[in-house]
């Protein structure tokens, strides 16, 4: 059966099943997905790119309590339909998107007389299934559990990170998605912990990447991640643990349906190279576009931040104050106010830091405890979002008072209530003009798409934790260079980057041009700047004019080269600039020759690179650039950045 070129679905009953009946292809014939149903009526599919498996045959299906849908199945119809959309993202590593993929929805019948959809997607870049429910014959709307797998080559590589057990870790905080990735490890690995890997999941099997994830997670259904099946390269989609919710003592992990119904979608990004991996973008294309609505008020940006380096003692007015002078020298929109600023500062004071810093030209963020009693943190302000009511007052009053944006901490997993309360509090504050940054979170899966204030989520370890520890400190290089291929190719990540002075206490890994290159190469619609006023004010005056012109938003981005955990470099373009940057993130030199030939010319470029010395580096301005073999060498842990004009 071809695709039909319209918006709409077609479906047939059918009597037989060909071949065209249970395949689907992408638009441009390289991916294809075979769908099959086992001598038990079990639903089953696999994946090929140019003819080979990168999927083996994976399981599909649920568990609704009381009722059978994973066996015992016939497939009774198909319904095709190509997808051919346009939308624009307030963040991300480009601003138009033009999506196309042709949809096939398998509907299966079961033995009870209930009716199953599995949807299937392919684009250019990858596949993408999920289930449809429109009723069920019984009473029963609670899902026990989800049979979804992915099983990669014997030989599979894989780059995974770890999720935390629920309530470990400071005051019962986890998990926060801040746990190292494993990497390049044998597919199958066993878990250290009892509580799953997370999405991104990379994978090299069978001479492609893959990047497995899901996206257009609703109050409908719960955070998922992923668990090796023993002893084999097989994945299956789990749930969270039973304690990620609000209330434990009245809520439950697993998803309660309301008809109709549809599941996330499980997103599988393929490609023979790592450009495909790095600029696919169907963890937004497949997420729920925003309801209408004017979101003009929606400014992506920078922001000072005393936190960072100093920590909760610089939470008083007069350090504030300073950072929103250093905001305003420095052409950022924003200035954070982290924690306890209700008590060290109040609110009367705070609406008098506002209306200073709007004369400034710069917006205020407030922090936020987002906690009830799930666990056990003393920062605040704390338990004021916790209701419809509470959040009306809060919000009310920041708008009053000319605040942009919160930052929400200290989510309780991803259990469907907090799917819930996560999604109370985007669209209660979009009500009253605030941006969200949410910290100690889950993933975001896409809905900066579907919330446009949302502009970033932290669910990464982030710069923090080199302040706490040496180790931490250490790891940054080889990190960095892995989320760039996982964590951050969809979604916006708060790492809060950029420490060109010395962090108190700790030997910083990095160089400074290292430093310089994580805020062209790390994706957020807010970049909170780690650096201080008084480290800024010790940098070269080339870097402070860079950093007083840096773009807030990327019209494209291309991937130019790299390897998880090795290294990474990428070009950005905002304006009638193209933005190139690189970091090394082992302890050898590494030198490059890059084409750049698909940025297209260049009059000249204002280069910053790695010297001997790691606080210092080069700046040079070069006319007439060789495109096709542009030379560069990166010190062991360092960096550089190249502004074409």
């Amino acid at each position: 059966m071809k695709a039909l070129h319209i918006a709409a679905a077609a479906a047939i009953i059918l009597t037989g099943c060909t071949k065209a009946d249970t395949e689907v292809t992408s638009p441009d014939g390289r991916i294809n997905v075979s769908f099959s149903l086992t001598a038990k009526g079990e639903p089953r599919y696999s994946a090929q790119l140019n003819g080979q498996t990168v999927i083996g045959e994976s399981a599909l299906g649920l568990d609704v309590e009381g009722c059978n849908l994973k066996d015992g199945f016939r497939l009774i119809s198909t319904a095709e339909t190509v997808v051919d959309e346009q939308y624009s993202l307030k963040t991300g590593k480009q601003t138009d998107y033009h999506y196309r993929a042709n949809e096939k929805i398998f509907k299966l019948l079961a033995q009870s007389g209930d009716t199953l959809g599995i949807a299937f997607r392919l684009s250019n870049d990858g596949f993408a299934f999920r289930y449809q429910i429109n009723s069920l014959k019984g009473e029963q709307n609670i899902v026990a559990d989800e049979f979804s797998t992915f099983r990669l080559a014997d030989s599979a590589r894989a780059w995974l990170q770890i999720m935390a057990i629920a309530k470990t870790g400071w005051c019962g905080t986890n998990p926060s998605y801040e746990e190292n990735y494993t990497q390049d490890v044998p597919a199958g690995t066993p878990c250290p912990w009892p509580s799953g890997w997370a999405y991104p999941a990379l994978f090299q099997s069978n001479g492609a990447w893959v990047l497995i994830s899901e996206t257009g997670l609703t109050t409908q259904y719960c955070g998922t991640r992923l668990t090796e099946i023993a002893g084999t390269p097989e994945y299956k989609v789990r749930f969270p643990m039973p304690q990620e919710v609000i209330d434990t003592a009245t809520q439950n992990v697993k998803p309660v349906l309301e008809f109709p119904w549809q599941s996330p979608w499980r997103t599988v990004s393929v490609s023979s190279n790592l450009k495909g991996i790095v600029e696919s973008t169907i963890g937004t294309d497949l997420a729920a576009p925003a309801v209408d609505g004017d979101y003009s008020w929606v400014k992506p940006g920078h922001a000072s931040w005393s936190w960072a380096k100093l920590k909760d003692e610089s939470v008083v007015y007069d350090v504030q104050k300073r950072f929103v002078d250093y905001a305003a020298r420095m052409h950022w929109e924003y200035c954070l106010v982290d924690v306890n600023w209700d008590q060290n500062i109040g609110y009367d004071r705070i609406a008098e830091l506002s209306q200073y810093a709007a004369a400034k030209g710069v917006g205020l963020i407030l922090w936020y405890n987002s906690s009830g009693a799930w666990n056990t943190t003393e920062y605040t302000p704390k338990s004021r979002l916790l209701t419809a009511e509470m959040r009306e007052q809060e919000f009310s009053r920041l708008e009053q008072m000319g605040i942009k944006g919160i930052k929400v901490d200290f989510f309780a997993g991803d259990g469907q209530p907090v799917m819930q309360y996560y999604r109370d509090i985007f669209t209660d504050a979009a009500r009253h003009h605030l941006m969200v940054n949410c910290h100690g979170a889950t993933l975001p899966r896409g809905w900066q798409r579907t919330y446009p204030n949302l502009v970033t989520m932290e669910a990464v370890k982030g710069f923090e934790y080199s302040t706490f520890t040496q180790e931490y400190q250490d790891m940054i290089p080889t990190q960095s260079c892995c989320w760039l291929f996982t964590r951050n190719v969809f979604d916006p990540m708060d790492f809060t980057p950029m420490s060109l002075a010395a962090i108190p206490g700790i030997e910083r890994a990095t160089t400074n041009t290292f430093e310089l290159a994580l805020p062209v190469l790390f994706l957020s619609g807010v970049q909170h700047f780690a650096e201080a006023d008084d480290g800024m004010a010790a940098q070269p005056d080339y870097v402070v004019s860079l950093l007083q012109d840096f773009p807030t938003t990327w019209e494209q981005s291309q991937f130019i080269d790299g390897y998880p955990g090795k290294y990474f470099v990428a070009a950005r373009k905002s304006g009638g600039k193209w933005y190139v940057a690189g970091i090394n993130g082992e302890k050898a030199a590494r030198r490059l020759t890059l084409d750049l030939s698909a940025i297209g010319s260049a009059g000249k470029a204002e280069i910053f690179t790695d010297t001997d010395n790691k606080w210092q580096m080069a700046h040079s301005i070069a006319e007439n650039v060789d495109l096709k073999a542009f030379e560069v060498t990166m010190q062991p842990n360092g960096g550089f950045v190249a502004v074409f004009e």
